[in-house]
């Protein structure tokens, strides 16, 4: 009896680590804004907690220090080694309007690589990954995504885009629209991109919204301890903070928000709205339609302000 209860014990401990691992995709548009810095932060900070496996970081934004943007902060958090993607046919071409990236790069030391084509990259990951274990976080345009669903079967999988997506991945997070309705800008940066992804992409899909971030304000505290050095998290966070007189008490947290709702652990501070995401492709509007047949959802705060406020200060204390 003894040995059996042991085995059980065994079985539900391992199962439950099995669990928390979950293998992730990000995909951003890091430049324009810096709260996609934080949201990389974040994504360490809980892959350290073995709740995320970070299988790749992806950008949608041709801007050419994208590339070495996401190399230096995965180095800083000692993972070398994640496979980066930037866009090598047509995307939007995004500069820092602060000039962040171009001091990352001048102040941090990185070993310069060739990064890999999105979308093939894309492809290999979720041809080697389990089915129905991947979750695509995306805080940028949804560029990637319409090139990946209209991707066709090639050396790397004989499946087309959408048969990979269908097959390889549990679940899309978006950072985008406005709920209940409004215009949002990574929806309408490249509304005709998210239009495809919208109404063609086959798995569930997971809205974050601009209302959910808007009033989380980050990075004051992280600036303001002199303990932490030679942080590129810090470093981006201090440059946005002192030059712009609207963040001075910290930058609203889109990005982060979004990781965080990924994450089944902190299921707790959001509750969701089922029903279908309409998108005019023209302008980038988005109304919602509530329904319980719907692939759709948006999330919505459960907890405070301050409550998911102290937990991404946290996570991107580093």
């Amino acid at each position: 009896m003894k040995y059996y209860c042991l085995s059980i014990l065994f079985f539900f401990c391992a199962n439950s680590f099995a669990q928390k691992n979950m293998p992730v995709i990000l995909d951003t548009d890091i430049a324009p804004d810096y709260d996609d810095v934080g949201a990389m932060a974040v994504l360490h900070s809980l892959a350290d907690q073995n709740l995320l496996d970070i299988k790749g970081v992806i950008s949608c934004n041709s801007f050419d220090l994208t590339g070495p943007t996401i190399q230096i902060i995965n180095e800083y958090f000692k993972r070398p080694k994640i496979p980066i993607g930037v866009p090598k046919g047509m995307a939007l071409n995004m500069g820092s309007p602060y000039k962040w990236s171009e001091y990352l790069v001048s102040k941090y030391p990185f070993r310069k690589q060739n990064y890999r084509d999105a979308i093939k990259l894309y492809r290999q990951l979720l041809s080697s990954a389990d089915d129905k274990s991947i979750t695509i976080i995306t805080i940028g345009f949804l560029t990637n995504l319409a090139q990946l669903l209209e991707s066709p079967a090639d050396q790397i999988s004989p499946l087309t885009g959408k048969e990979l997506v269908l097959r390889k991945v549990n679940k899309l997070v978006v950072m985008g629209g406005k709920f209940p309705e409004g215009r949002e800008y990574n929806i309408y940066k490249d509304a005709t991109s998210a239009h495809t992804v919208v109404n063609q992409w086959p798995t569930s899909i997971y809205f974050s919204g601009w209302e959910l971030g808007n009033p989380i304000l980050t990075g004051f505290e992280l600036v303001h301890d002199y303990a932490i050095k030679n942080s590129p998290i810090k470093d981006v966070y201090a440059i946005g903070i002192h030059q712009s007189e609207i963040d001075k008490h910290g930058r609203m947290s889109w990005d982060q928000v979004t990781v965080v709702a990924a994450v089944d652990k902190y299921e707790e501070y959001f509750e969701l709205v089922q029903g279908t995401f309409v998108l005019d492709e023209k302008t980038g509007y988005n109304k919602w339609r509530d329904s319980t047949n719907g692939n759709h959802y948006y999330f919505k705060l459960k907890k405070s302000v301050n409550e998911i406020t102290d937990l991404i200060t946290k996570l991107m204390h580093r």
